[in-house]
């Protein structure tokens, strides 16, 4: 899409040994599955570019005075699951990056970023290679056992704990809060975390999680209790617990109203440290199929720890923002729409478009294309649009542009 600049080509050889070699190597371990081993992962190629407004600020933080920067990644995972006997079993995870490009060679601590994004209590993240303009960083981010035996179920090692149930915010996650804009990441992060659950029921259960930070330091750790329900056809979850140092009260619903989905989730922060502030989030959508498969969702947040005066810069603040369930979006109010449709059996289309009513009226748009070459190959067009209002008019302070081909075994 936007072809291979200086930097990419002199590392194109060594690229395409790494591509083959991963799928050789794939190709091996499937050769070696058995009853008790099991294998899955992808290969993916991404080209990205990325445009600033010449007037930007925020551009100033790069060393570079161009207002177009581009981006290459190769990206591979492999899962491994296995089935110690009954009740015990093993999961495992590791994911490669290859990643070339201008933000590599111009962004400070830029594989300092790439392990907070994976790394929870220990850290097992490395970059084995690295260059002026390009880097090699490796991670697992799931190695986790597993015993579940009756209604019992207790998981420890890292683990990814999903208690959320919002389609695009979860104040309910206070374990691994995920930006909706890494849509890179289909797996999000994990917590190093021990995990106890009890089924009390077909649609309830009990469970308490505490990732391994909350015995090191309740400062920075999370330890908390959910329960889950189900009364007249809804689904329903309440939780409680300490999480970065605040006192923790939450609950969330799913359902449906005629023929739309309904759910929503809350969380009240009360702090337990005199410098940070208490806190409220809230966010509730409703979803729906229609008969020609056009599918559509809408939805709302309040977080009382947002902004709603910004400054013309504030927009890159969206990618920039320190993400947890006390603080999910940068913005007080943000209103969403999401729109796909099939367009014919390969090819799928998406829109997002998500508003906040602040001072310069931020607009996200999302829009993304897929279509499946074949069986277990697929390419993505995704764009990230950023527009703020100035002067009674709306700039683009920021457009991206990402072409990914990605291969699934």
């Amino acid at each position: 899409m936007f072809g291979l600049n200086f930097q990419f080509s002199k590392n194109c050889q060594f690229y395409v040994t790494y591509i083959a070699l991963m799928l050789s190597v794939n190709q091996c371990l499937h050769a070696q599955d058995t009853p008790a081993w099991h294998f899955s992962g992808y290969v993916k190629n991404m080209q990205t570019g990325v445009f600033f407004n010449d007037s930007y600020p925020d551009l100033a933080q790069f060393k570079l005075v161009d207002t177009f920067l581009m981006e290459e990644l190769i990206h591979q995972r492999l899962n491994a699951e296995w089935d110690i006997n009954e009740s015990f079993s093993f999961h495992g995870a590791i994911r490669n990056r290859i990643i070339a490009g201008d933000f590599v060679r111009s962004t400070t601590d830029y594989v300092e970023s790439l392990d907070e994004g994976v790394n929870d209590f220990f850290d097992l993240a490395a970059t084995p290679v690295q260059s002026g303009s390009a880097l090699w960083h490796t991670a697992i981010d799931r190695a986790y056992l597993e015993f579940v035996k009756g209604n019992w179920e207790v998981r420890l090692g890292r683990q990814r704990i999903n208690w959320g149930i919002n389609a695009f915010w979860n104040p309910n996650d206070l374990f691994n809060a995920y930006a909706f804009t890494d849509f890179d990441y289909e797996e999000r992060p994990g917590s190093d975390a021990i995990r106890v659950k009890y089924y009390t029921g077909f649609a309830s259960s009990v469970e308490v999680a505490a990732n391994v930070s909350a015995f090191d330091s309740l400062d920075a750790g999370t330890i908390a209790g959910l329960w889950k329900f189900n009364k007249k056809n809804y689904d329903f979850q309440l939780l409680t617990g300490l999480s970065n140092n605040n006192f923790v009260v939450g609950g969330g619903w799913a359902g449906n109203m005629k023929e739309a989905g309904f759910k929503g989730e809350f969380s009240w922060f009360k702090s337990l440290d005199d410098a940070q502030k208490d806190g409220f989030t809230i966010a509730t959508g409703v979803d729906y199929s229609f008969k020609n498969s056009l599918y559509f969702q809408g939805g709302y947040l309040y977080n009382s720890l947002g902004i709603t005066e910004t400054s013309n810069n504030a927009a890159f603040s969206l990618f920039t923002v320190k993400l947890s369930a006390k603080n999910l979006y940068p913005y007080k109010h943000t209103f969403y729409v999401q729109a796909s449709y099939p367009a014919t059996p390969l090819l799928n289309t998406a829109l997002s478009v998500i508003y906040s009513p602040n001072k310069q009226h931020f607009l996200f748009l999302n829009p993304v294309v897929t279509y499946s070459i074949k069986e277990n190959w697929d390419v993505d067009l995704v764009g990230q649009l950023l527009f703020n209002k100035a002067d009674e008019k709306y700039t683009s302070p920021l457009q991206a542009l990402f072409l990914r081909l990605k291969f699934s075994y």
